[in-house]
């Protein structure tokens, strides 16, 4: 049978007492020696330097409630006794030095005496079996005539402690299906980068960057990181959000960092959007759209909490934390000098980047179910997809053919088009196919466009795409969005020629689409995320 061993702080309270009242008082590390079912045979007495003669009494007494427990009194005497790395360093190191020998001895670590620190640290300590023990918590009796008290064991190992573990887990599991939209998503990096989005949402109150392309949800995301951080109470403020194309000139500072009344006969203070957020959450989109100037300005405000409004002579103060949203490739930008570097390199502590549809082709169908679901809402009423419906538009919305430019945005539009035409609530075949016509158009309209703008922001040329046969402006713009959503040359060759390498003995993907981005004065580093 295993022996008990106590690890216990001595309490420079609760364990106090002198002559002979001593005996009526619940002294918690004494009292754990008197229960009759519970019989400690080792106790290890944690003691600072202030509490020896403290130490000695306890010693003795518990010598006398049970003789048969061995006593022994350890130094443990951090310099600060409620500074975590301090306290957590040493109850290691008293760990490092002890021959645990969980074989034969049940280790008990009592958590109620000491300061909040050390229990934290011994919970955390015998968590991660650097302590191979149990917890154990005493209370004093309702009524002093039932000393000795109670007491309780808590085996971290044991399904008790899991089924909390399982709850933290479940509720983690919460945060990303709320991220997600309530979609559980079937792309393997879609899911990983959402939840390592809701491990930073709880944890940081950093500045987060999310790119991405148009459409891609980057608003709907700030904000429903907003509300997870709001109900874990990481932040307590309001949401405040900003599209930075939106700023004219000289109303970008006054919009920003506010304006005092009088300025320039300014009849009211302008409070600014910085102040509005304080303790809360800003969202900046399209960041690169603000001017040097006003980037440094908020690079400052981020990093001291503090700013100038317009006309101020004293600075006003707000903590918030920032999101930034962009579709631009913010590296690129520095690189060519109309972004800032230290702003840059301070947003990019957390990158997430968003993938468009086109990108998510498996998510596109539990997508349309919660567009039609909203679509319903609005139009109050119940809408349906038929069958034959339903498999037309999926093969259509997830054929490699249909480029979802407008991505998240383009679905949205279409699920209420054909919830408005919608016959007595029902989206028929016939429906299906008009809509997937009118896609095909307006797709047709814009991509030649889109793709010029592709290229010339490559290459650094307005005029590039004019001088480009129809067939190479499409194949190139297509070669240059792979690239810069690759993480590797090679990567986006495996992309490229996914068909043709199959039919190789040995395949140089890389080498094929470094020659070929040569052509037009190209490299793979300039294109890359």
């Amino acid at each position: 049978m295993k022996r008990h061993v106590l690890i216990s702080a001595i309490g420079t309270t609760l364990d106090v007492g002198k002559g002979p009242d001593r005996w009526s008082r619940w002294r918690p590390t004494v009292s754990l020696h008197q229960h009759e079912d519970l019989l400690i045979e080792r106790t290890i007495l944690l003691y600072g330097r202030r509490a020896t003669t403290l130490s000695k009494l306890l010693a003795d007494d518990i010598a006398l409630v049970s003789p048969e427990t061995e006593v022994e009194r350890v130094l443990f005497d951090p310099r600060d006794p409620w500074d975590f790395e301090e306290v957590y360093e040493a109850l290691s190191a008293f760990a490092r030095e002890r021959d645990f020998d969980p074989a034969a001895d049940d280790t008990l670590i009592h958590l109620t005496t000491g300061t909040h620190v050390f229990q934290i640290c011994a919970f955390l300590l015998a968590e991660s079996r650097h302590i191979p023990g149990k917890l154990i918590q005493s209370s004093p009796p309702a009524k002093k005539e039932a000393l000795p008290g109670n007491y309780s064991i808590i085996d971290l190992d044991l399904s008790r402690y899991d089924r909390l573990a399982q709850r933290f887990e479940s509720e983690r599991e919460e945060g990303t299906s709320f991220l997600r939209g309530g979609i559980e998503t079937r792309n393997a990096a879609y899911g990983a980068m959402i939840d390592r989005m809701e491990k930073v949402a709880v944890r940081s109150t950093a500045p987060l960057l999310l790119t991405g392309p148009t459409g891609a949800g980057k608003s709907v995301l700030a904000r429903r990181l907003y509300e997870l951080k709001r109900a874990r109470h990481v932040v307590e403020g309001e949401f405040v959000r900003l599209n930075c194309a939106t700023l004219r000139g000289e109303e970008t500072v006054p919009q920003l960092f506010g304006q005092k009344r009088g300025w320039h006969g300014a009849a009211s203070e302008r409070r600014g959007l910085l102040r509005a957020a304080d303790k809360g959450v800003l969202f900046l989109d399209e960041i690169e759209q603000l001017g040097p100037d006003d980037q440094a300005l908020l690079l400052d405000a981020v990093e001291t909490g503090r700013f100038y409004p317009l006309g101020a002579d004293r600075p006003s103060e707000s903590r918030f934390q920032l999101i930034a949203g962009t579709s631009e490739n913010l590296a690129r930008l520095v690189a060519d000098g109309s972004f800032r570097a230290d702003l840059y390199a301070r947003l990019n502590l957390w990158t997430f980047r968003l993938p468009g549809l086109a990108e998510r082709r498996e998510d596109i169908e539990a997508n349309l179910e919660l567009e039609l679901t909203k679509a319903t809402r609005e139009a109050g009423g119940k809408i349906a997809l038929a069958a034959d419906a339903r498999a037309a538009y999926l093969r259509f919305a997830t054929d490699p053919a249909a480029p979802w430019s407008g991505n998240f945005r383009d679905l949205a539009a279409s699920a209420s088009r054909m919830a408005t035409l919608a016959e007595r609530g029902r989206v028929t075949k016939g429906l299906v196919e008009e809509e997937c016509a009118l896609l095909r158009r307006q797709w047709a309209g814009t991509a030649r466009d889109e793709d010029a703008d592709v290229i010339a922001a490559a290459i650094g040329d307005p005029e590039a795409a004019s001088r480009l046969d129809r067939f190479d402006l499409v194949q190139l713009a297509d070669v240059i969005r792979v690239c810069q959503t690759s993480r590797t040359l090679s990567e986006a060759g495996r992309v490229l020629f996914a068909a043709s390498r199959k039919k190789k003995a040995s395949a140089n993907d890389a080498d094929r689409l470094k020659k070929y981005l040569a052509r037009f004065g190209l490299e793979f580093g300039e294109l890359s995320v």
